[in-house]
């Protein structure tokens, strides 16, 4: 099982939200680089960075930010919020990214987030945010009536990378992981699934890695990690079995 440590990024800063509310945001790094260092030399491998006024603003708006991180570590790094065409997509993974994550795109025009699924296999994932099971995008600003599962069902057959499911409620909140919400998604599609949100000590973690049978693969940490409530060397034992 994979761990991606989350960096989110707003206004150039290392932050997390809670429940992604932009205004409830703690910084805790003015420099996202060290931060991806810091993970980088704790064990990390992967990182899931995330441009929170991207999203909001539907164009890379901490693209200084993200390109620093990958000039100063060798990790492989995913990044969703603001990638809305194909030029994005191309311009972030010639800069380096190992796949980007599509989130809007995919509710909006799932054709062409299909399309750019099947042109650069295994670099694309889809984010799917959802609250109270509903898919929400434009920054988790707007609610759709879409089931996360019908959305999810729309890429079995484009070769997406992974599905990124976040459950909004559980985000930043430190009150776990909705694993068997996100296992029943992973159940009923073939693509792998990465859980995301709430992760909130060394039980969330082995809870999640009892239900990677279902079809997880990997989950994303944040809060717990800056908070010091779940240590690397611990997690990664975890994830590998240990």
């Amino acid at each position: 099982m994979n761990i991606y440590p989350a960096i989110d990024l707003k206004d150039g800063n290392c932050v997390r939200l809670l429940r992604g509310e932009m205004t409830a945001a703690t910084v805790f790094n003015v420099n996202p680089a060290s931060q991806a260092q810091a993970f980088q030399a704790a064990g990390f491998k992967k990182l899931h960075l995330v441009d929170l006024n991207g999203a909001f603003e539907g164009k890379a708006v901490n693209g200084d930010a993200v390109r620093a991180i990958l000039s100063a570590t060798t990790s492989r790094a995913q990044l969703g919020g603001g990638i809305r065409d194909e030029e994005d997509v191309v311009s972030w993974l010639d800069a380096g990214l190992d796949r980007v994550i599509l989130g809007t795109l995919a509710l909006r025009q799932p054709a062409l987030a299909a399309d750019l699924c099947r042109r650069y296999p295994g670099q694309v994932a889809i984010g799917i945010d959802a609250r109270d099971g509903k898919v929400a995008v434009e920054g988790w600003a707007e609610q759709s009536d879409v089931r996360a599962v019908d959305l999810a069902r729309r890429f079995e057959d484009a070769g997406a990378a992974a599905i990124i499911y976040t459950d909004i409620n559980r985000d930043g909140a430190m009150q776990g992981a909705n694993v068997d919400a996100t296992a029943s998604l992973a159940e009923q599609i073939s693509t792998p699934v990465i859980v995301s949100g709430g992760v909130s000590n060394l039980a969330d973690l082995g809870a999640v890695k009892a239900a990677a049978g279902s079809g997880i693969e990997g989950v994303i940490i944040g809060r717990a990690l800056y908070d010091g409530a779940i240590n690397p060397v611990d997690a990664l034992a975890i994830a590998a079995g240990a």
